[in-house]
């Protein structure tokens, strides 16, 4: 388990009073390795979906699940005060001091929104009992594998350019396809979940304005394995995956 500040939580860790950019950053990273998420602090909650409701400023504490489950709760009581099922997508965001969790579900619409104005620790946890294999490759290993055979990613792929900038972020590596279409591929070294998907789309369609108008832009994902939301919001938004992790 890891705190948001980087300590360790064997034993009796130290409580993390992380700024609101630390915390969007280690939740973020947390989801998109399928871990679960704690966050403890002062914070507001709005729910919209099949009704409507608010609660104040509040000390709560709030538990992401890998499964897209979403549950708030307070000193009282063993049920949360606000929740969402399994199957919901996860998104954070920092922005004006505050450190949001948005958990969105699709079919009903329900949004979930919790705003903290404060918070005093984040904790993540490995949950997935041995399912997956860790990986001691890097990301950059990752990348010098591609880049070392570039058909790893599909026949005729063609790299370019790695760290290309583009009004989202750096691109992993841009690139070319067998029919001279553009490609953006992000890279993940761990399973991944649906922030990777939002993180490509994000870079396609930044590099699909940026491009002229009738250029074509592919996004690759490439990771060892996906989560099943993940896979199915590439298919929602027409992104690409290819199962492939670092060397061993």
């Amino acid at each position: 388990m890891t705190t948001a500040d980087g300590d360790s939580a064997d034993g009796d860790p130290a409580v993390g009073t992380p700024d609101p950019e630390a915390a969007r950053d280690r939740v973020a990273a947390a989801i998109d390795a399928d871990e679960m998420v704690t966050v403890f602090g002062r914070c507001t909650v709005e729910y919209e979906g099949r009704a409507a409701s608010t609660l104040g400023p509040g000390d709560r504490l709030v538990v992401l699940k890998p499964d897209g489950t979403a549950l708030v709760h307070t000193d009282e009581g063993q049920k949360p005060v606000n929740w969402q099922p399994p199957g919901c997508t996860h998104e954070v965001a920092a922005s004006n001091g505050q450190f949001r969790i948005r958990s969105l579900r699709t079919a009903p619409e329900e949004e979930l929104v919790v705003d903290f104005e404060r918070v005093d620790r984040v904790a993540t946890f490995d949950v997935t009992d041995g399912r997956d294999l860790a990986l001691s490759g890097t990301e950059e290993d990752l990348r010098q594998r591609i880049l070392d055979d570039p058909e790893l990613v599909e026949p005729g792929f063609v790299p370019l350019a790695t760290e290309r900038e583009t009004p989202a972020g750096a691109v992993d590596i841009y690139g070319e396809d067998a029919h001279d279409a553009t490609v953006v591929v992000e890279l993940k070294r761990k399973r991944v979940g649906p922030d990777a998907v939002g993180q490509l789309d994000r870079y396609v369609d930044a590099l699909g304005r940026d491009l002229h108008a009738d250029a074509e832009v592919r996004g690759i994902l490439v990771a060892p394995s996906v989560t099943e939301r993940a896979r199915n919001l590439l298919a929602e938004k027409g992104l690409e995956y290819v199962s492939l992790g670092p060397p061993e």
